[in-house]
């Protein structure tokens, strides 16, 4: 071969070199972000469909422990027993994923969710007991006595369907009866396809839920020193260490899970949020847990992780003076409220007068943020936006009242 041959064969393969490049970088920018090899060997079939129509979803998938693992996505969305089932492209899946198909693997973490009060009591809490089984009922029953045994909630009955569905029962979902008859959905913290542990660490995953005037306890944890601390120490904590191998060095500052779940320094690991709670404080006069002495020794051992036992039987101690004189504040006006509707002066009906909304608001936002403020560390809420707004709703409450006799009287004379 000559060298004008080799001349002309080099610029032909260069020119077809060129030719593919400039061919490839043409291409949508979908075809040629091919996912990582680790993920295609998880994901196979899924991935080479999905990531052109939902793309988001396999990349979130590919950050996922559950990748690294190889765990595939039909072991997640294959049918279980009592489930509905589809065929796609081959495939014969779930019409609906529920935590039924995570306790396939999690089965120990799904136990503890069930004896939790996310679980059953999270749904009935809105609309009642209906749905669940009889077995069912009773399961939650033995751990929440009355929490699912009973009427759906009449306030959310009165604000009308439509804010039922996209305001109570977004967050009360999680522990909906499924069809399948498994109960709630892990999604809610840990989401579908990232399955995040570092997630579900997130106070603002907690805090979808756990905010506003009925249950403050993301505003109270910002405001106080853990949450402070956490604010500033973010990137020096390792949100992704194992539960069962949780260290203070990756959590020195605690979020919600380090405290009510994580198995820090050898502790026990819990999808029970309620597990290591003393006291019903959501209730409008809180008592103590029937299991009160186990609860709270769990979560001082947990306290005991960073402060002294002097300083945590301190805070328990003035926690508790506040959740006994809260009740007090609260059982005054509920006594006011039973004793206006012996005397005939309200109507039968849930919420339609004044002083019905007054006395909800009273133990329903400003007694239970208190509550919670002296549990969390945030005195704000113990003082303005707990114990001075019960003084304030309990004063009008009495003018009300003191209101509703005075007509009484006029119009017998």
């Amino acid at each position: 071969m000559n060298f004008k041959n080799i001349f002309i064969s080099i610029i032909f393969a260069t020119a077809m070199v060129v030719a593919a490049f400039l061919i490839n970088r043409a291409r949508p920018v979908v075809e040629i972000s091919q996912p990582r090899p680790e993920y295609v060997r998880a994901t196979g079939k899924c991935a080479s469909c999905h990531l052109h129509e939902t793309s988001a979803i396999v990349h979130q998938y590919s950050f996922s422990k559950h990748a690294k693992i190889n765990v595939t996505c039909y072991e997640c969305h294959r049918v279980q027993e009592g489930q509905a089932e589809f065929v796609h492209k081959g495939f014969t899946l779930a019409q609906e994923l529920t935590a039924l198909n995570c306790a396939q693997c999690h089965s120990t973490e799904y136990d503890q969710f069930l004896r939790s009060r996310h679980a059953a009591p999270a749904w009935a809490a809105v609309s009642g007991s209906e749905g669940f089984s009889a077995e069912q009922i009773a399961y939650a029953e033995k751990y929440h006595p009355g929490s699912v045994m009973r009427s759906a909630n009449q306030l959310a009955i009165v604000q009308g369907e439509g804010v039922m569905e996209k305001g109570c029962l977004a967050c009360h979902s999680v522990g909906k009866p499924n069809a399948d008859g498994s109960i709630g959905t892990c999604t809610a913290c840990h989401a579908r396809h990232s399955t995040s542990i570092a997630l579900a660490r997130q106070p603002e995953t907690c805090g979808q839920c756990h905010m506003g005037p009925d249950h403050s306890q993301l505003e109270i944890y910002n405001e106080s020193k853990h949450g402070v601390l956490f604010a500033l120490q973010r990137d020096r904590i390792n949100l992704d260490a194992s539960p069962k191998n949780l260290t203070t060095r990756d959590m020195p500052v605690p979020t919600c899970a380090t405290c009510h779940m994580s198995g820090l320094e050898g502790m026990n690991v819990t999808h029970d949020v309620t597990e290591r709670l003393s006291w019903w404080l959501f209730s409008p006069v809180s008592k103590k847990r029937p299991n009160y002495n186990l609860g709270q020794e769990a979560m001082k051992n947990t306290c005991l992780k960073c402060h002294a036992k002097t300083h945590v039987e301190e805070f328990y101690r003035e926690a508790e003076i506040v959740v006994h004189s809260t009740n007090e504040k609260v059982q005054k006006s509920l006594d006011l409220m039973t004793e206006l509707r012996k005397e005939g002066l309200l109507t039968p009906e849930p919420f339609d007068e004044p002083i019905e909304f007054i006395a909800f608001d009273l133990w329903h936002y400003y007694g239970r943020t208190a509550k919670h403020g002296a549990f969390m560390g945030g005195a704000d809420f113990v003082q303005w936006h707990g114990n001075y707004e019960l003084l304030l709703k309990m004063v009008e409450m009495e003018e009300i009242a003191k209101s509703l006799r005075g007509k009484s009287i006029s119009e017998t004379k």
